[in-house]
């Protein structure tokens, strides 16, 4: 066994690195096992991020090449064809090159101190007196056995660690299967606004969305509930009324595959020298899907948590916990609003969603949003909704249809 290390990382991603960077920063010797020979490949997500997210987390502006193109505005489209549209005062969101910005968060952490093992899989966690001590690694065909005062599970939904850790796996029945595609060609679309198509008939449980940059290209995805996402993919792109009109033309560059986790967080996300951080621990939002600046969020507080561990000389899970606290006092409220919000998405028809939207223009919900900074922590969104009329009016209209929907 290798000589104790103070902490071990599992997983090379946003959520794993940024971890890695802040345990770095409090002084706390960190290695990293990606599984992967290269840092960001493959890309998991769209990376539509916020902007002031992003800042808050001191991760904004970004070095050139990596921001792809800046939003200010989103159209929702439903089946018939419907649309309704949010433009914004300034630019609120941005798309980024999520290789390279997965690699400029692993730069910065080597750079902060941290050791990076690439090419190494993680097969399971040691575990003696009820602790958890270290991991068993595979790399260059050698397994080997690390100890650590603490480990850091950042994963990824695979979640393959967090039973030997004793804790709650995802709820695999909040699970939708997603395909990320790159495209060329794509006609009559706004630059800067990002295009999202919600109904069972195109994306069964979830939405499709058009992200475009600048030179013609775009960022085309879907997830479902159920169906095949890449015959899905393929009657968006050239049967739905107003996809096809965007992206008919179009050629699919290349594709990906990913499962997103919509469940809210586990329940428990410690233990005996055990954390959970990212999409392992189901810190996604359960609107949209994205879990980056969630995981991020919760990397931090880990790294935290984690130093003060150390420091203290306590790894027990009754210090530990205060990860989840903390965690829950920063996302819980909105987390709580987002699942309520999910549950009423969940429960329309594609006539209803169609309802939905005209409503939406009729009562001017767009222009009552038009100055919204904040898409990230949606449940402080809906409180600054109750200060617009129009607003007011449209959420009166969602409790309504909710409540008939879930009597």
């Amino acid at each position: 066994m290798k000589s104790v290390q103070k902490s071990v990382v599992v997983g090379g991603g946003p959520a794993g690195s940024f971890t890695a960077l802040n345990l770095s920063k409090l002084k706390v010797p960190t290695v990293v096992f990606e599984e992967h020979p290269v840092i960001g490949v493959p890309s998991h997500c769209a990376g539509h991020l916020s902007i002031r997210s992003l800042r808050s987390l001191g991760l904004y502006p970004l070095p050139e090449g990596i921001v792809e193109n800046e939003f200010s505005a989103a159209n929702f489209h439903s089946s018939a064809g419907t649309t309704f549209s949010v433009r914004l005062k300034r630019p609120v969101t941005c798309t980024v090159h999520r290789e390279l910005f997965d690699k400029l968060l692993a730069e910065k952490a080597q750079a902060a101190g941290a050791e990076y093992v690439l090419n190494s899989r993680v097969n399971s966690l040691i575990a003696k007196g009820g602790f958890i001590k270290g991991v068993v690694a595979e790399h260059d065909g050698r397994t080997e056995s690390v100890a650590a005062k603490v480990v850091v599970d950042a994963e990824g939904i695979s979640s393959r660690l967090l039973r030997e850790a004793g804790l709650p796996r995802l709820n695999g029945d909040k699970v939708v299967y997603a395909v990320e595609a790159e495209v060329d060609n794509v006609r009559e679309v706004e630059t800067e606004a990002v295009e999202v198509f919600v109904g069972k008939d195109c994306a069964p449980g979830f939405y499709a969305w058009i992200i475009p940059r600048r030179d013609g290209t775009a960022k085309v995805g879907l997830a479902a509930r159920s169906g095949n996402p890449k015959e899905l993919l393929q009657r968006l792109m050239f049967k739905h009324i107003v996809a096809s009109c965007m992206l008919g033309k179009s050629r699919i560059l290349k594709t990906a595959f990913h499962t997103i986790t919509l469940g809210g967080p586990i329940p428990k996300a410690y233990s005996n020298g055990f954390l959970a951080v990212g999409d392992v621990a189901s810190q996604v939002k359960p609107t949209t899907g994205g879990g980056v600046i969630f995981g991020l969020t919760c990397a931090r507080i880990a790294a935290e948590i984690t130093s003060a561990a150390v420091r203290h000389g306590d790894l027990c899970e009754k210090f530990l916990q205060q990860y989840q606290k903390r965690c829950n006092d920063k996302l819980g409220f909105d987390f709580r609003v987002m699942m309520i919000a999910r549950r009423f998405l969940d429960s329309l028809s594609d006539e209803k969603i169609d309802e939905v939207l005209r409503a939406c223009n009729r009562l001017g919900l767009g222009e009552a949003l038009g100055d919204a900074e904040e898409i990230d922590f949606q449940g402080k969104l809906f409180l600054t909704m109750f200060t617009k009329p129009a607003a007011v009016a449209a959420l009166a209209y969602f409790f309504l249809l909710y409540l008939a929907a879930n009597p």
